[in-house]
């Protein structure tokens, strides 16, 4: 199976450090953070990748020869959103179904393997303490209802953990989005659409999610990996 990255975003809320560095290559216990996302991708047994890279790409593209990754690279020149972003990768998945995962989040080799084994587009999920700060899914059974970016008031803790399988359907649903109030193209709203035709299955991630979203998840992620 293939797998896109998404690795565009400035990581405006990790600044200074993402000054002059893309977030995903900031160092975490002596490597940059895709490291250690790459190898469990590669650990769960897919080999054909593609990163969808934008800010300081030509970082991104010195990060893979120095630490030998075999990486598709293609570019995101302007800062559209998710959804823009996937859209770039309609001729590497073809008419396969293809894995999505944020550069930004690290999640286990096995857990990646789970969403690998399933059918069909589907969201994986982690219950959180602080959902209000994420995407929180809504779900019936085994499918997914819809998606609430950030709600301000409770409506559950099961957060969007941004690690997807799709079918080549997502990108009919994408065709039909319309930018957003922040100027981009959202994933989930495509993710929507296909939802609310019961499209759309759900998975709980059973063994570790850990996202470097501001500078103070970098000791942490550094004592999780280290203790690893």
């Amino acid at each position: 199976m293939k797998a896109v990255i998404l690795a565009a975003g400035k990581g405006t809320r990790m600044l200074p450090l993402t000054e002059n560095t893309p977030k995903v290559l900031i160092k975490v216990a002596g490597k940059p953070f895709l490291y250690y996302l790459l190898k469990n991708i590669e650990s769960a047994g897919i080999e054909d990748i593609a990163m969808i890279a934008g800010y300081r790409k030509e970082k991104i593209n010195d990060f893979i020869d120095e630490y030998g990754f075999r990486i598709r690279l293609i570019s995101q020149n302007k800062q559209l959103g998710t959804g823009h972003a996937i859209g770039l990768a309609r001729e590497f998945t073809g008419d396969d179904d293809f894995l999505v995962l944020n550069g930004d989040n690290l999640v286990s080799a096995d857990d990646i393997k789970a969403v690998m084994e399933k059918k069909g587009s589907l969201v994986s999920g982690i219950e959180h303490p602080e959902p209000s700060k994420f995407g929180v899914l809504k779900t019936e059974g085994s499918l997914l209802t819809d998606i609430v970016e950030k709600p301000k008031k409770f409506i559950g803790n099961l957060i969007n953990t941004g690690i997807y399988r799709f079918t080549p359907e997502i990108y009919h649903a994408l065709d039909k989005i319309n930018i957003s109030e922040r100027g981009e193209y959202e994933l989930t709203d495509a993710i929507r659409i296909l939802a609310k035709e019961n499209k759309v299955g759900f998975i709980q991630i059973r063994d570790y999610w850990k996202d470097l979203g501001c500078i103070n998840n970098i000791v942490p992620i550094e004592k999780f990996i280290k203790n690893r």
